[in-house]
């Protein structure tokens, strides 16, 4: 696990970059800490930084250069199947030295080129040079586990694990318009747009070659998904194929040359990710954090439950406020791109803890949006399915807006889910799941920017990510697009960042490809009823978990927000976020709409008011850091 950066030159001035490709290594020190390394030819400018996890020798130390000399490489993840693919590569002689995944990624494309990413299983960015050719070739894998941002224009392409290494090699600052939009309603800017006019994440699945100085990018992976084919298996026998496929997943996910445990909330998909790791370590290292300030939503006890059940050496870290609260300007520093999902908080402090004991931990992400774990998978079943529920709730409407909404009590917030559901019933499929998938709508985010932002552009890029919605009504078009958007943007980029400022590398066994794409294959009324969400997950486990936590009201967890604006960071909301003056001088938010918020935070029906001052709050420091 590692950071990449670098450019490639197509005026032969790779050289020239050296002094900045070093201040763009030095901004991924955190990604690797262990070593780095800079490669320079005519072309390119190639940086590193290394967490050493498979091979912790200097020989497999990067930039990396094949024993010709000609090709070179520098590499960002993990492929769990390289030493089946080593093994192969040396029985056609090819001249092997290292028992490294970066070797095998290296002489994989010297001999089959750009297919050569469809045999690895495992997640990955990484970018090859070809100095005989001066040729340049970049991938990110399937699932979007790893990040990959990039800049062209006629004279070059940058790239970089994140955006704050791309900044140090010189980009155009302009704010995209469109995605500063975004942001404001979705918390996140959703791939593969960035807030920056011509920055771009390269899209999962997506690999990019330049040749004869011409950008070229391809897709070599999409999630597959045909809503008119589905997989004919009983459902018995799928719990069946089902469990194989995440015990192979958990079973490679295992390789590691450095101590490596398990994430465990208590919840089923980190539990199931630690039964099956349970039957090849013994005394797996799992890691869990209480809330000692919050009992309502500690769930640790059920996390304890699962560690006894498998005999693991468990840790569990009790958090107060004052914890989550000294955890905040270090994740607000982290940020290099407006990223306002308040649950970075708790996993950075996970991953925090976590890494005192290993430097892998295996994670139950991608589950919620695989099988459909989300409170709003819920809604768009009892949306598709129509019937009495619906229509009194819909009908309740008036009601619910003239309630008190909050997410500060248990009473205002459950009227503020009601009210979301009965305004997405009005609408129809694609602008249900739009409604659902935003935080805030886009009046509100129109009533706070200054500048008027392309409507035609916002559509474009909205049709994109609802393309596979169709009016017939599938939860698994739910599904898909919360593969796309959600678990990407947010979920996947809040975890890599977070983990990765303390150097800890997360894997997620749900995320295997072949295991996706059998998920994905299998009806709905598999995947969720009346009565369950991630039906055919739980029931496959049902036997094998312990039975309490099948019992247990969900919870989830709300970082106090509220609590903090209205006493610790009161001041510097008033003196900074919130300051008309500064407001009128940056230029981007309309003063008098922003003044509002202010109101609406000391008053009794604060709304979701947190989370709009949480974006702002992230936006400004963002700003004061990088645009100041």
């Amino acid at each position: 696990m590692c950071g990449i950066t670098g450019v490639f030159s197509f005026k032969n001035e790779g050289e020239d970059y050296y002094g900045k490709v070093q201040q763009s290594v030095t901004t991924l020190k955190q990604r690797g800490p262990d070593s780095d390394g800079i490669f320079k030819d005519k072309n390119v400018c190639l940086g590193h930084t290394r967490l050493s996890i498979i091979d912790l020798s200097v020989e497999a130390s990067q930039p990396m250069t094949d024993e010709t000399g000609r090709y070179t490489i520098i590499f960002n993840g993990e492929i769990y199947n390289y030493k089946e693919l080593r093994a192969k590569l040396i029985a056609k002689g090819l001249p092997l030295k290292r028992n490294s995944d970066t070797e095998v990624i290296l002489y994989s494309y010297i001999l089959e080129g750009a297919k050569c990413v469809d045999k690895f299983d495992g997640f990955f960015a990484f970018a090859i040079y070809d100095s005989r050719e001066e040729t340049f070739f970049v991938a990110r894998d399937r699932m979007g586990i790893k990040p990959l941002l990039y800049y062209y224009d006629k004279n070059k392409f940058l790239f970089a694990s994140e955006m704050k290494a791309l900044i140090e090699l010189g980009i155009p600052k302009e704010i995209d318009n469109t995605s500063l939009s975004q942001y404001f309603q979705f918390t996140y800017i959703p791939t593969p747009h960035t807030i920056f006019k011509g920055v771009k994440k390269l899209v999962p699945g997506n690999c990019v070659l330049i040749k004869e100085n011409r950008v070229e990018i391809k897709s070599y992976f999409k999630i597959p998904y045909n809503r008119s084919v589905r997989n004919g298996i009983s459902y018995d026998n799928a719990k069946v194929e089902l469990q194989r496929l995440i015990e192979k997943s958990v079973k490679n996910r295992l390789l590691s040359d450095v101590p490596l445990g398990s994430f465990l909330s208590g919840g089923v998909d980190s539990s199931v990710i630690v039964a099956e790791a349970s039957k090849y370590v013994d005394k797996l290292n799992t890691f869990s954090i209480g809330y000692a300030d919050e009992p309502y939503f500690d769930e640790t006890r059920y996390a304890e439950l699962v560690a006894a059940k498998f005999n693991t050496n468990h840790q569990t870290f009790k958090l107060t406020n004052d914890d989550l609260y000294e955890s905040l300007h270090n994740v607000l520093d982290y940020i290099d791109e407006p990223f306002a999902d308040s649950s970075a908080l708790p996993v950075h402090i996970l991953s925090m803890y976590t890494r005192r004991y290993v430097t892998v931990s295996l994670s139950g992400d991608g589950a919620d949006e695989l099988f459909s774990g989300y409170n709003k998978h819920h809604a768009h079943y009892y949306a598709m399915k129509g019937g009495v529920k619906s229509a009194l709730l819909k009908v309740g409407s008036p009601l619910w807006n003239a309630l008190p909404k909050s997410r500060n009590s248990k009473f205002s917030n459950t009227v503020r889910q009601l009210q979301r559901y009965a305004d997405g019933l009005k609408l129809d499929e694609k602008d249900r799941y739009w409604h659902w998938a935003s935080f805030f709508n886009q009046n509100y985010v129109n009533d706070i920017l200054k500048d008027e932002v392309s409507l035609n552009e916002l559509q474009i890029r909205k049709n994109e990510i609802l393309k596979e919605i169709k009016p017939s009504q599938s939860i698994s078009d739910i599904l898909y697009a919360d593969l796309n958007l959600v678990l990407v943007s947010d979920m996947l980029h809040k975890v890599d960042s977070m983990s990765m400022a303390n150097a800890l590398e997360v894997r997620t066994p749900f995320l295997n490809h072949e295991l996706v794409a059998f998920v994905m294959s299998l009806p709905d009324e598999y995947k969720i009823n009346s009565n369950m969400r991630k039906r055919i997950l739980q029931d496959t486990y049902r036997n094998i978990l312990p039975n309490e936590i099948y019992q247990r009201p969900k919870h989830g967890f709300e970082v106090p927000l509220l609590k903090w604006f209205r006493t610790e960071l009161k001041q510097e909301l008033y003196d900074n976020v919130l300051n008309p003056d500064m407001i009128r001088e940056q230029g981007v938010f309309n003063v008098k709409e922003i003044s509002l918020l202010r109101d609406k935070l000391n008053s009794n029906n604060p709304g979701d008011v947190q989370a709009q001052l949480w974006a702002m709050l992230v936006f400004q420091n963002w700003w004061e850091k990088y645009m100041g």
